[in-house]
Order: C-alpha cells, then sequence, then structure tokens
C-alpha cells in the first residue's frame, strides 16, 4: 500500500503533552483559565477537550454566559495548536485573528469544549508555512457540548508568529 494511506489512516498517536501538563500550563500563563476553573480532560493530535463548570461562568439567568462560553472555546482552539507545535518541538506565538461564535442552545451546567481542526490536510501546509516563513494560518472550530449534545460552535482563524525549535 502507498505510504500516503498508512500515514492517513493510521491510528492517532497520543501526545506527548499530557492533560495535567497542559492544565498547568493554562493556569499559570493564561490566569483567566483558572478563574473559570477549566480543566483539561484530553489532549489528543485530533483532539482538545476542555471542561468547565457553571458557578464560575454564570450569567443572571443561571446559565453559562456567553463571553465565558466564547473564551473557553478560544482557549480550547488555542491549546490543540500549542500542544501540537509542542509535540513538534516548536514554540510559536499563538494569536487568533478572528473567529465566528453560534450558540445553538442555552447551558445550565458544566459543558466540554472539543476543538479539531478545521481541515486536518491543512497541518502539513501550515507547519511548512511556519518553518519557511516564519508566520502561517491555519483554522480551528470547536464545538461546545451540555449534557451530551451541542450547544456551541467556535470557527477561528488562529496565526503563528516566529519560531523557536528545541
Amino acid at each position: 500500500m502507498p505510504e500516503g494511506w498508512l500515514c492517513r489512516f493510521a491510528p492517532p498517536q497520543e501526545s506527548i503533552v499530557s492533560p495535567n501538563e497542559l492544565e498547568h500550563y493554562l493556569h499559570q500563563n493564561i490566569p483567566l483559565s483558572q478563574a473559570m476553573h477549566v480543566s483539561v480532560v484530553s489532549v489528543r493530535p485530533e483532539d482538545v477537550v476542555l471542561s468547565a463548570p457553571l458557578p464560575p461562568n454564570i450569567n443572571h439567568r443561571g446559565t453559562v454566559f456567553g463571553g465565558s462560553a466564547s473564551a473557553i472555546a478560544i482557549l480550547a482552539a488555542w491549546s490543540l495548536l500549542h500542544a501540537r507545535l509542542h509535540d513538534e518541538g516548536t514554540h510559536s506565538r499563538l494569536v487568533i485573528q478572528r473567529n465566528t461564535m453560534h450558540y445553538e442552545r442555552p447551558i445550565d451546567g458544566g459543558f466540554t469544549a472539543r476543538s479539531f481542526l478545521s481541515d486536518p490536510l491543512a497541518w502539513s501546509v501550515f507547519t511548512r508555512t511556519l518553518r519557511r516563513r516564519g508566520r502561517a494560518r491555519i483554522a480551528v472550530s470547536c464545538v461546545l457540548e451540555y449534557a451530551g449534545r451541542p450547544a456551541g460552535q467556535l470557527d477561528g482563524l488562529f496565526v503563528a508568529l516566529g519560531m523557536e525549535s528545541d
């Protein structure tokens, strides 16, 4: 079989960044994540899942504040890129350039945010461009889930600026 076939359909490898390591990093470097009681559920090359409880993210209606939901979705998307670049030994400043957030229903309890690359095949172009030009863009999506159902979705464009390798 062609080599590309094996790579494309091989089982995903576990990330070398553990959920505990990523959570510690977030809480130390992005204090809002600690204030919102964000925890890292899982870190895999294909997705990152964060969770957050209702109490520190509540609004006047007893549901999750829209700004909190958006912030956690952005944080999950950013975390996916941070973990993947870290796993490749590349350190870069990651910033969000733009995003859209769609809210499908109110969230009145703890919820999760699962981020994934909008186009998984774009990763190789992203890293190649980052190595060559020192700057690259990539689209990341994030689905918010509450009680086992989708509650919202973020679609964001992130930029990696500069590049340092281990």
